[in-house]
């Protein structure tokens, strides 16, 4: 497959993941959940998709054991809402770059008053 052809399907598998992951009714997929990147391979029979939590990393693992259960699912409702004619096999992983950019955020902004103060003295 092409390049570009990987990268959409990669994105529209992004978009309906977080559209399912909506709809699922397990305690452990809770909290503000985020499908941070999807990487599928050249022929298109696995993919992997990368889940992050703004609550730590420890609610993304927990979240990943739920979308791990509910995988079958999940991948059937892929295949069914995109028409794929081969729908990847998913593996989730849990992604601690939304708590990351957090904690980068509140550095930026405590050197930002810092400089501030700075400047008023």
């Amino acid at each position: 497959m092409s390049g570009y052809r990987i990268d959409r399907v990669s994105e529209d598998i992004k978009r309906e993941i977080a559209a399912i992951m909506r709809e699922l009714k397990d305690p452990r997929i809770q909290g503000l959940l985020t499908v941070v990147n999807v990487e599928v391979s050249s022929d298109a029979s696995f993919a992997k998709v990368y889940i992050s939590a703004m609550e730590g990393i420890e609610t993304a693992a927990l979240a990943v054991k739920g979308l791990t259960a509910a995988t079958g699912y999940i991948r059937r409702e892929v295949g069914k809402r995109l028409r794929l004619r081969k729908t990847p096999e998913l593996k989730f992983v849990a992604d601690d770059s939304i708590e990351r950019g957090m904690k980068i955020a509140g550095m930026l902004g405590n050197m930002k008053d810092d400089s501030n103060e700075i400047n008023d003295d």
